[in-house]
């Protein structure tokens, strides 16, 4: 099977990646990491430029872990990486979220919380 993460450049990527990569070696699973961005803004600092993609497939091989990078320019970036879920029956969804205030809590970001509530296999929400 298959480990899913949603990955970006950042910290809540950082930390989703580094929590995949801990879930795919313990259950001796293949690894997708996949950077998806909806296109609408002319910079979008969550797509990945070269150089973070190679970082990421280096540090794959490092590790040993048998995994791969894709990404993709999708309308909607939660129902890309439930659908990409599905199409690898994916065993975990692993993707970043940022610390929140009281408020925010109870707010969660649209895209995590259909996530969480969408998709058919187990999720792994991890804050950065």
């Amino acid at each position: 099977m298959t480990v899913v993460v949603g990955w970006t450049p950042d910290a809540r990527g950082h930390a989703a990646l580094v929590r995949a990569i801990a879930e795919a070696q313990v259950h001796d699973e293949r690894l997708l990491v996949v950077n998806a961005s909806s296109g609408t803004a002319p910079v979008d600092d969550r797509f990945a430029g070269v150089a973070d993609v190679s970082q990421v497939r280096a540090l794959l091989d490092s590790l040993g872990v048998d995994g791969e990078v894709r990404q993709t320019v999708v309308r909607d970036v939660g129902d890309a990486l439930l659908d990409i879920a599905e199409e690898v029956d994916a065993s975990m969804l692993v993707i970043g979220i940022r610390h929140r205030s009281p408020v925010g809590k109870l707010l969660m970001g649209s895209t995590a919380q259909r996530i969480l509530l969408d998709a058919r296999c187990p999720v792994l929400a991890v804050k950065a």
